[in-house]
């Protein structure tokens, strides 16, 4: 690896340019001191007024809509440089160096980011891969930095990859899986360099990475909407690569709902923990790739079919998450009174939930302002449990309605403490403990309470955290969580997790120098430095998906 490039920020120009697909119009933001509200309803006058920042440039008051040939398009997104009124903190130059130490190279290119470099660590298991969802993180820093050219060729690399054969044992899996990791093995007799994937054949419980496509689709998008290069996206590789993993969510089958079934450890939680059914980290990726691949897939007989499927789709999915995933205190108390064994079309309690099966934490936990998205809902289940990435991906991709996005903020603000402490984000909350941990993940030594997957704390999720911030106008929540990862990360050695109710302490696993808890980390600091670059991850409000919510006829509040 070549830890000798260029460290540091570099300057490109800070021209902003916007195309004709963008979707996310910042140039309302820089030339008005009041908002268009009708175009930006999620994002309110705090969220740039409470940056302190300086949102001309160059003397403009406004980013003019034009397009570059052959330059920068979409939103353009300049390094995090001189031009803020702030100096960067000391732990960013440390950031960028330990990020360029992480990359991979393919026979002299760039091709993404490992895992994790901690020397120390005895046992490397899969840490020295590269996987798809740790490199996003690492991708979109490149990219706010104006680099591109990383993401670019792992965007082709991991297409290419999608193409090989799939089988575990005698299976054969479907021709549109992406893989969940990948590595890069030098031969220096031979001087040649071969890619060896892992599509879940070799992962812990052998599950195939359902989010990897998800991610591959939110990718694309983001780097189109960085660099104003339409043609990656537009190539046929590209185009039937798109289709393939929409192909395999969008087939019909025996399913009485537009969620995704999916078994445990298909996502970042990947081992056992109860997320089996229909997990709302999944449901939130699956509808914002989709929203993703209809902004980029071309209007030809086969895209053609491809977007009507799920346009239709995405009507069916926003209403049943919208709907039934949905808990705030009001709703708590409708499910707490809830009948069952209700038939037919006029039945409320739909799912047959019984109310006796509502854990005693959710009735303290629920503050009367705010809610969220719950973990999962199936037949007479409902998993109460908040998982960070999935309702921040809900905000982003507009999954979550205005008034739903301003409530899992609120939430997050009256339960600081629970879900933040002292080292953002909590995966999951609250962890599980006693006879339903042994239950649940199978006595899984990893995955005790509050470590890991099990209530732990992963610095990464500061990113995404930021970003719901600052789209929805909340900016000083993001500001107080990066103000409370900066006193530990760089002096922790960048863990992967911690442990602890607090998530006060180191994970007793975690490696250390783990590569997108960095590249998280700036992330969150350019975008919070620079607003504009949250067009590359974030998905405005669709007028069409947004009906009037009713439960059944027989509903009453």
């Amino acid at each position: 690896m070549d830890g000798t490039k260029e460290v540091g920020l570099r300057n490109v120009s800070s021209t902003c340019s916007i195309s004709e697909m963008d979707d996310f119009d910042l140039s309302r933001l820089l030339d008005k001191p009041r908002l268009n509200i009708e175009r930006q309803r999620s994002f309110d006058e705090r969220s740039l007024s409470e940056l302190s920042i300086g949102l001309t440039r160059g003397g403009l008051d406004y980013c003019e809509i034009t397009y570059s040939p052959g330059g920068r398009s979409g939103l353009d997104t300049p390094v995090s440089s001189a031009r803020n009124s702030f100096e960067p903190h000391p732990m960013v130059a440390d950031a960028w160096e330990a990020l360029r130490r992480s990359i991979v190279y393919f026979r002299g290119q760039p091709v993404g980011t490992i895992a994790a470099i901690d020397h120390a660590s005895e046992e490397v298991l899969n840490y020295d891969q590269v996987f798809v969802r740790d490199f996003v993180p690492s991708a979109l820093a490149f990219l706010m930095n104006g680099e591109p050219e990383i993401v670019k060729n792992f965007l082709l690399k991991t297409l290419h990859l999608q193409g090989w054969e799939k089988r575990i044992d005698r299976f054969k899996l479907g021709e549109g899986v992406m893989p969940a990791s990948f590595k890069v093995l030098h031969d220096p007799v031979r001087k040649t360099d071969t890619l060896m994937a892992d599509f879940g054949e070799s992962a812990i419980g052998r599950v195939a990475p359902v989010d990897s496509g998800f991610w591959w689709i939110i990718l694309l998008r983001a780097y189109t909407k960085s660099t104003g290069d339409l043609s990656l996206a537009e190539t046929p590789e590209c185009q039937k690569g798109m289709r393939l993993i929409l192909t395999l969510c969008l087939s019909e089958g025996f399913d009485t709902f537009p969620t995704l079934l999916c078994a445990d450890g298909c996502s970042m939680i990947d081992r056992r923990m109860g997320i089996y059914g229909y997990p709302i980290e999944i449901q939130a990726l699956f509808f914002m790739a989709l929203r993703c691949a209809l902004s980029m897939l071309k209007h030809d007989t086969e895209g053609k079919e491809c977007i009507e499927r799920i346009a239709k789709r995405l009507h069916a999915l926003s209403y049943h998450i919208r709907s039934y995933f949905w808990l705030d205190f009001q709703q708590l108390n409708d499910i707490y009174r809830y009948k069952t064994e209700e038939y037919s079309h006029t039945a409320v309690n739909k799912f047959n939930v019984i109310p006796d099966s509502i854990p005693d934490w959710v009735f303290d936990f629920m503050p009367t302002r705010g809610g969220y998205f719950i973990g999962n809902i199936s037949p007479a289940r409902m998993d109460f449990r908040w998982f960070a990435l999935g309702n921040c991906v809900a905000i982003l991709s507009s999954l979550a309605t205005p008034e739903q996005s301003m409530a899992i903020m609120d939430l997050i603000e009256s339960r600081w403490e629970e879900l933040v402490g002292e080292m953002p984000l909590k995966i999951a909350y609250p962890a599980i403990e006693s006879h339903d941990w042994r239950i649940v993940t199978g006595c899984d030594p990893k995955n005790t309470r509050w470590s890991y997957h099990n209530g732990g704390s992963w610095p990464v999720l500061l990113w995404l955290l930021t970003a719901a911030c600052i789209k929805t106008g909340r900016p000083q929540i993001a500001r107080r969580a990066i103000d409370l990862a900066e006193t530990r990360l760089l002096k922790d050695s960048w863990p992967e997790y911690y442990d602890g109710k607090l998530g006060k302490f180191i994970g007793k696993q975690a490696r250390k120098y783990q590569t997108w808890s960095i590249a998280g980390y700036l992330v969150a600091k350019m975008m919070l430095e620079d607003p504009s670059h949250l067009g590359m991850i974030s998905l405005e409000e669709d007028k069409q998906m947004k009906p009037v919510i009713k439960r059944s006829s027989s509903w009453t509040c």
